[in-house]
């Protein structure tokens, strides 16, 4: 039996580990929180340490090598420690929802969205034709627009923000006494994670659910919970009122994560990002009493020979830190200053030149538009951000400069040379110049090789150096992207995400590279990690001159390492400018609704702007201005038939958008609520 009245999830001295090599390795070492109920509790934590492994711990699905090995866990007043068989299975099917961060591979492919729906209602007693009624009003409840449509679809037809949607349908069927919520918005673009956000807000409010949200982005911790524990190896080391911890830090693990993400306007000709020194200790690590002290410049000998108490700041606000009153004048591990001027000269030949670049692709039978008429250049040493929703066409642009798709119209120039459309008819030098950094380095790099062969073969075919040349060639090329010697002898499978992304960037680099297109390159890395490559990227371009072409829908990253902004809708150029003009009002009423969508650590930020429905289909645009159907600011008759052309509407600030600029920065100064198609 439940208790109504107990906490939603109560952790005692909760201590998992997982069984390697004939050891228990400890992974949890005596957790222990609380979720009251309608509570919304944030954990925050770098990749390993323990986030995911303190959710599967509650809800029963630990791998086999792994078990409790002592502590409580209780669910609604309930002891779920040794539960098993029906009595787990009832668990989860009437006070645990779990609501993962890869909807794709939580949906099953081959079943209707329906009837997937409907099982939840199955399984607690419905029959079918009930369970089907309830499954489309569940899909009403998470404000899907067709519901009966969408109940007739499989998965792969709907997006990603649609299929999140199905997920949390179904994990709110049961009215769980817990939810939560494994990294639900990580993959998803700025507008479809804020309509996810939001959704999940209203949603607790109406089940008066409780929420635990695991997540690496401190922006949307501080949107959606109250309270905040911070978890590291294993150990919670800070936990208080989430605007508390997240404000005035008092552990220096904290402080260090808090530091890594780019905030406030913080550009990298202001400044670098600091990061945190070494990296989580692996399971197999023997840690001093104090599981930070290797990684903290406050440590002293008390760190490592006294394990130190949670100390209560205030009665609600705890820090697990000898030297928590210190923890804020924690020592910077990188300078701030660079080192070495950021100079772009835009007097000069263009390093990249795109003239009326369009690209059609036929799809059963229908014409899609991914790219209409795309014109632009990049200079040496400089970073354009390419910025966007899925569908934009911000992919195939780059995808086209590359050669890996060819142009349906239009022309690329490199140093003031036409490039041929297709990689295969271009040089090696052409090859050798445009370089990429993918979003995923699992996928783009092999697996079977060591990191030495990976990049002694790009050092090859990039540069055509082989031999004692290609070994001192390699040694430099290690130096200069932070990866010691003795990974070179790995393969990738045994690299963390953030040293395999290292590898990526060393191979991009091989061959000395004019222009590398950066796709997603920090997206699915932790808080450390990312301000660590985007300092080494800094670096290389401040070293190299080298370009960057910058694709991602982490707004805050892009504003840090961009000097230009482009803003791309439906194949289109809305806005191009310089990074601070851009993110600056007046702006294209779609870069403003970009901008809305971004959670801020502070809590503060702009009021946000929901845009009705998903991108149109590129397969039929809607005529005149393509943003005219989502727009907030929409005119009339003339958004409608008349496509506003890309001018310069300020010097270097080129838009599309009938409203004057004038017009645009009275209207962004005064907010006001404006329904999507409504005329001003």
């Amino acid at each position: 039996m439940t208790d109504g009245a107990a906490p939603a999830l109560q952790l005692d001295d909760l201590k998992v580990a997982y069984r390697v090599r004939g050891k228990d390795r400890p992974v949890l070492r005596g957790i222990s929180l609380t979720i009251g109920r309608g509570e919304s509790y944030g954990l925050v934590g770098e990749s390993g340490c323990g986030k995911s492994t303190t959710a599967l711990a509650v809800v029963g699905y630990l791998p086999s090598n792994g078990r409790v090995i002592s502590g409580s866990i209780r669910v609604a007043g309930r002891e779920v420690v040794g539960l098993e068989g029906n009595a787990l299975r009832r668990l989860r099917a009437k006070d645990l929802s779990m609501v993962y961060q890869n909807p794709g591979q939580a949906l099953n492919p081959s079943i209707r969205i329906g009837d997937q729906v409907a099982e939840v209602f199955r399984i607690g007693g419905a029959q079918h034709a009930d369970a089907l009624r309830r499954a489309q009003q569940a899909l009403g409840k998470v404000q899907i627009a067709d519901p009966g449509s969408v109940m007739t679809r499989y998965p792969h037809q709907l997006s990603g923000g649609m299929q999140q949607r199905v997920v949390i349908a179904m994990a709110l069927a049961s009215d769980p006494a817990l939810l939560i919520l494994d990294e639900p918005t990580t993959s998803l673009d700025a507008t479809i994670e804020a309509e996810v956000l939001d959704l999940i807000q209203h949603l607790q409010q109406e089940f008066h659910s409780s929420v635990l949200f695991i997540s690496h982005n401190l922006g949307v911790i501080a949107k959606m919970c109250e309270r905040v524990g911070v978890l590291y190896a294993g150990r919670l080391v800070e936990e208080g009122p989430v605007q508390a911890v997240l404000n005035e830090p008092r552990h220096p693990y904290t402080v260090g994560l808090l530091r890594c993400v780019p905030r406030g306007g913080v550009r990298k000709d202001r400044g670098r990002l600091d990061t945190i020194p070494g990296f989580m200790a692996s399971i197999e690590e023997q840690l001093p009493p104090c599981v930070f002290a290797d990684r903290c410049a406050l440590a002293q000998e008390i760190c490592r020979t006294e394990e130190p108490p949670m100390h209560w700041v205030t009665k609600d606000h705890g820090s697990r830190c000898h030297f928590h009153e210190k923890a804020q004048d924690l020592p910077r591990v990188m300078s701030s200053e660079l080192g070495k001027p950021l100079i772009v000269d835009r007097a000069v030949t263009p390093l990249l030149k795109v003239d009326d670049l369009a690209k059609r692709f036929n799809q059963h039978g229908r014409q899609i538009t991914a790219l209409a008429g795309v014109s632009g250049a990049i200079w040496p040493g400089e970073t354009l951000g390419l910025v966007g929703e899925s569908g934009s066409g911000k992919t195939t642009f780059a995808q086209t400069l590359l050669g890996l798709v060819s142009p349906s119209r239009g022309t690329v120039e490199l140093n003031g040379r036409v490039l041929p459309p297709r990689l295969f008819d271009r040089t090696q030098t052409d090859v050798r110049v445009l370089q990429i950094v993918f979003q995923n380095p699992d996928s783009a790099l092999n697996r079977r090789h060591s990191v030495r062969r990976i990049l002694r073969r790009a050092l090859k075919k990039l540069a055509g150096i082989t031999g004692a040349t290609a070994d001192k060639r390699l040694v430099e090329l290690t130096g200069a992207v932070r990866l010691a010697q003795r990974y070179l002898n790995v393969r990738p499978n045994q690299l963390s995400g953030g040293l395999k992304q290292r590898v990526a960037i060393a191979r991009a680099f091989a061959g000395e590279p004019r222009l590398v297109i950066c796709d997603e390159p920090t997206s699915s890395l932790d808080v450390s990690v990312q301000a660590a490559i985007l300092n080494l990227l800094v670096e290389l371009q401040a070293e190299r001159k080298v370009a960057y072409l910058f694709i991602s829908h982490d707004l805050g990253v892009v504003r840090y390492i961009s000097d230009r902004i482009a803003v791309l809708y439906l194949g289109r150029l809305m806005e191009v400018g310089p990074a601070e003009v851009v993110f600056g009002a007046p702006h294209h009423p779609y870069t403003e609704a970009l901008l809305s969508a971004v959670p801020t650590i502070d809590g503060g930020g702009r009021d946000r702007i929901k845009l009705a429905g998903e991108i149109p289909s590129a397969a039929a645009p809607p005529t005149g201005c393509v943003f005219h159907t989502r727009c907030h600011r929409f005119l009339g008759k003339i958004c409608e038939e008349v496509e506003p052309p890309l001018v310069e509407v300020e010097a270097g600030h080129q838009m599309s958008c009938h409203i004057p600029l004038e017009e645009l920065r009275r209207l962004q100064s005064e907010p006001r609520e404006v329904a999507t198609g409504e005329a001003l």
